[in-house]
């Protein structure tokens, strides 16, 4: 039943809505009527229709709704131009006794600036439901009251207005009592209960009625209260007031605790039944929070705020009670009296951030709204600004100023504004409110660069570094951003006929001029050229500054000698007669400077002379001349070095040489002079020989140091590589009288070599013996002892740190034919040369020992003997057997040396007899102390380079 009572209303709701929605337009001004509680998004105008405008204009003119409320009830369609519900609309909330209750709001178009107002009236709907503000209502009233006695009943409260609000009052039952409705000013009506039939206390002491309020929409609504009747003994008068309206005047800014006015009423019973009450009727639920009457005396007091902008007037009932329960009601009208107490309310509808400063007078920059919720002079408002701004303001309607430029604005006087707009309304004493706009000038390029002076000068030393920079030229722009930034351009010229561009730049930022080369003095002295700076405005603006370089000398030319003239291929002399006396004039050294100022002023003195007590030099005119008298002890030929030195700092010089001949004729002087010029020429070219050859030969000797430490370094890395993977040899045993099939001769009796044994270390190279550094192999001539005897002997080898045991032999020796290191034997026979000669005598354990040295050795030398040395690799292998055994009557390629011992027959009949010399030494006893130390072996190169060490035994 509830939905369906609901669905009727809603349809009733629009029915209302397009029957009641009326239209009128009138210069710019648009009325709509609608219901409240229309939900969100509803229809309800097409303001493009009603206004005359089209969506594009709406659209441009970026339209908007400004209603100067908290709550946007109203918003608008751009898309469709019509108007549309945003919030939901209480009129009971929004305007509640107010009648009719209409919302007001302004559309705005911007470029240019538009409005239109339009009112909205929203009627009422039934949505409140009749109430009282007390469930219940007890009456005591006495048994002898008379038939009419009329009680006063509390009125429903119903905010809805006309058909939707109250409209009649029904009382159940209806046996004892009556209603009474009368009509009152404000348009409620008064409820009364009236006695139409005689109380008996005896038959019936307790009634309960119901009231109920009804109001008039559809469906209808009502509201009940419960009313209980005490019926008391008799009282028959009821209480009477003495006025039935009563009126009275308050501030709006009264205090509380103002007395308001006083009521009085009066009851004809005496006693008790004669006491009256006052209270204020709750027909109006702010009203008891508002004022307040006090029971005994009828003195009504403010006890709440009062504000004439919510409401002008208060009407009010108060009801007097007697004892009896008789009462009687009055009507108190209070009206507010308005007070200057609201300051004008500023709104800023529309402004513009920035303004271009070329903007023409009369531009609109701002739109302001302002109201004052007071009345009559104390809300008329008149608005102005401070006089320091090029603005003025101008109304366009009622409480819209607009703000538009007076005057042309220009940035560079003033970049920003600050509009400070005061509002004031005609209240004693005036209220005001203030409100400040901050407005940017934009920049337009309307200022040419301005160079800090007209022309430059600027001084440049000679011979400069190319890029060097020379001077700044500046330059400001009055504009702003990039109307202010500035680009420095080299105007096209030239000097000399050469572009300028190929003299100086200019950085196109900064403004630095750069010299593009280096300035000689002599050549160029001073140049113009033109300097353009130009902004980076649309269109740019530009200036042109003149700049002068001046180049300034440096001293970098020495004095040149005119005279005397200094020839390579003739002599020239001074000749000064023995008979010239002091301060006689020899000649004059004649030199010039090219350079300018003190750097060309030349000084002139004696370096060096054959007879400094005889000649002297002017200082600052060059005139050599005598300071003693010549006597005939002075020689004929006589030199001067003459330096001639300028000013400069640091200051230059030249030398010329003066060759003076102290002669009295001609002939005299020629024998002296004939060969002066040929030996100065010789001892120039001496001297350019020694200094090349002095060259030379210290640049071998650092490329010769360069290459040996490489070498060094070289070697020691390949040997701490190769020694650190290898293995001891095996010693392989030669039989009696071994013959190799390409040597001849016999092994030599005897050797002498350094023994180095490997170990197993990887930093070192070879680990020298400490105990004897030079140790000799003695071999007995019979050679009966083998290497084991001497090893036993403790002859040879013998050192603590020896290793006893050995590594087998590594599988990657091979032993060329080439590399067979030895001594070269003896011329033999004939078999000897074939090969097939027999070796002299048995290889024994020593000789064995020995071409193991040998071969151990040739890895040592293999760096300087070449290819035909036995390498490593030969030692080593598995296949090193006796055909592999060095023929040692063949060359000998001694160990640790680069010299190696031909076949030469001279050479192997002295090394044999030396070699025999040696054997027949070796068998004679060994030395007793005192006696003179045996011979020792013969020695190779390689040997001799130690031959300072300690000698091995």
């Amino acid at each position: 039943m509830k939905t369906s009572s609901t669905d009727k209303t809603m349809r009733r709701q629009v029915l209302l809505f397009f029957s009641a929605v009326c239209l009128r337009s009138v210069l710019g001004q648009v009325s709509y009527s609608i219901p409240e509680e229309m939900p969100k998004g509803s229809v309800f105008g097409n303001i493009v229709h009603d206004l005359g405008l089209d969506h594009k204009r709406l659209k441009s003119g970026k339209a908007r709704v400004y209603t100067g409320r908290s709550v946007e009830y109203i918003g608008m369609n751009k898309e469709r131009g019509v108007l549309v519900i945003q919030e939901r609309i209480d009129r009971e909330a929004l305007c509640a006794e107010t009648s009719p209750c209409a919302l007001h709001f302004q559309i705005i178009l911007e470029n240019p600036m538009e409005m239109f107002r339009v009112t909205v009236e929203i009627t009422d709907i039934n949505d409140n439901t009749p109430s009282f503000t007390n469930a219940e209502k007890r009456f005591e009233i006495s048994e002898s009251a008379v038939i009419g006695s009329k009680f006063i009943l509390e009125k429903a409260i119903d905010l809805d207005t006309g058909i939707n609000g109250l409209q009649q009052y029904v009382l159940t039952p209806a046996d004892n009592f009556a209603l009474k409705l009368e009509n009152e000013a404000d348009g409620s009506k008064k409820v009364e209960m009236v006695l139409q039939k005689p109380l008996d206390r005896e038959k019936q002491d307790y009634i309960r009625l119901l009231l109920t309020a009804i109001d008039g929409g559809e469906p209808q609504l009502s509201g009940t209260m419960q009313i209980f009747v005490n019926v008391l003994d008799a009282n028959d008068n009821a209480p009477t007031f003495e006025k039935r309206i009563y009126r009275a005047k308050i501030l709006e800014n009264a205090l509380k605790g103002t007395s308001v006015t006083t009521v009085s009423a009066s009851d004809k019973d005496i006693g008790v039944n004669g006491e009256v009450s006052y209270l204020i009727s709750p027909g109006k639920r702010l009203l008891a929070d508002i004022f307040n009457i006090n029971q005994q005396t009828g003195v009504i007091t403010l006890v709440g705020d009062v504000d004439y902008e919510k409401a002008t007037s208060y009407q009010m009932d108060v009801e007097v009670v007697g004892t009896g329960g008789l009462s009687d009601s009055t009507k108190v009208v209070v009206d507010v009296i308005d007070m200057n107490d609201n300051s004008p309310v500023i709104n800023v509808v529309s402004k513009t951030d920035t303004i271009l400063e070329n903007s023409p007078p009369n531009t609109v920059i701002a739109m302001l709204s302002v109201s004052d919720p007071d009345s009559e002079n104390n809300g008329q408002v008149e608005c102005v600004k401070d006089d320091a701004t090029p603005f003025k303001i101008q109304t366009s309607l009622n409480g819209f100023y607009t703000i538009v430029t007076e005057v042309d604005l220009d940035r560079e006087r003033s970049g920003e504004y600050n509009i400070t707009v005061t509002c004031s309304d005609e209240g004693v004493p005036s209220l005001s409110s203030s409100v400040t706009l901050t407005l940017l000038i934009s920049d337009v390029n309307d200022n040419a660069p301005v160079f800090e002076k007209s022309s430059y000068e600027a001084f440049l030393v000679e011979n400069n570094t190319p890029g060097l920079s020379v001077f700044t030229v500046k330059a400001s722009d009055a504009d702003w951003n990039q109307n202010a930034r500035l680009s420095y351009i080299l105007e096209d010229s030239s000097v000399n006929g050469v572009p300028v561009s190929s003299y100086v730049s200019i950085n196109a930022e900064s403004g630095v001029v750069h010299a593009m080369r280096s300035f000689d003095y002599e050549q160029l002295k001073e140049f113009h050229f033109l300097v353009r700076a130009q902004d980076g405005g649309s269109p740019p603006l530009s200036s042109n500054t003149s700049v002068r370089i001046l180049v300034q000398d440096q001293n970098d030319n020495a004095p040149q000698v005119l005279y005397p003239v200094q020839t390579g291929g003739s002599l020239l002399a001074e000749m000064v007669p023995r008979s010239a006396d002091v301060g006689y004039l020899v000649t004059k050294v004649v030199a010039v400077d090219v350079d300018s100022g003190q750097n060309a002023w030349l000084s002139y003195q004696v370096h060096k002379a054959t007879d400094r007590a005889l000649f002297e030099v002017g200082l600052h005119n060059g005139e050599i001349r005598t300071v003693r008298q010549v006597t005939d002890k002075d020689a004929v030929k006589q030199r001067l070095t003459v330096v001639v030195e300028d000013n400069g700092q640091p200051s230059r010089s030249a030398t010329v040489i003066v060759n003076v001949a102290v002669a009295d004729s001609f002939p005299e002087v020629l024998a002296e002079f004939t060969d002066l010029s040929m030996h100065d020429k010789e001892y120039n070219d001496k001297l350019t020989f020694y200094l090349v050859l002095a060259l030379a030969v210290v640049s071998f000797l650092f490329i010769t140091c360069l290459l040996l430490i490489i070498a060094v370094k070289v070697y020691r890395w390949r040997q701490s590589r190769v020694l650190y993977h290898s293995n001891l040899p095996v010693i392989p045993y030669y039989p009696p009288r071994y013959s190799d099939t390409l040597g001849t001769g016999t092994l030599p009796h005897m050797y002498n070599y350094e023994v180095c044994r490997t170990t197993d270390s990887r930093k070192s190279d070879c680990k020298l013996d400490r105990a004897a550094s030079h140790n000799v192999l003695v071999m007995d001539p019979s050679l009966t002892k083998t290497l084991q005897m001497r090893r036993n002997e403790k002859n040879i080898l013998d050192e603590p740190d020896s290793p006893i045991e050995q590594k087998p032999p590594n599988t990657d020796w091979r032993f060329n034919q080439g590399a067979r290191p030895g001594p070269s034997g003896v011329a033999g026979g004939p078999e000897v040369a074939m090969g097939t000669g027999p070796w002299p005598q048995p290889p024994t354990e020593a000789e064995q020992l020995q071409a193991l040295m040998a071969a151990a050795n040739v890895s040592e030398a293999s760096g300087t003997l070449g290819p035909g040395t036995m390498g490593l690799s030969t030692r080593y292998s598995p296949q090193f057997t006796l055909q592999h055994v060095p023929d040692y009557r063949q060359n000998v390629y001694i160990p640790g040396s680069t010299a190696t011992l031909t076949s030469n027959p001279q050479q192997q009949q002295q090394q044999q007899q030396a070699m025999a010399q040696q054997a027949s030494q070796q068998a004679l006893p060994p030395p007793q102390s005192g006696q003179p130390e045996p011979p020792k072996a013969a020695q190779t190169p390689a040997s001799k380079k130690k031959s300072t060490k300690k000698e091995k035994k």
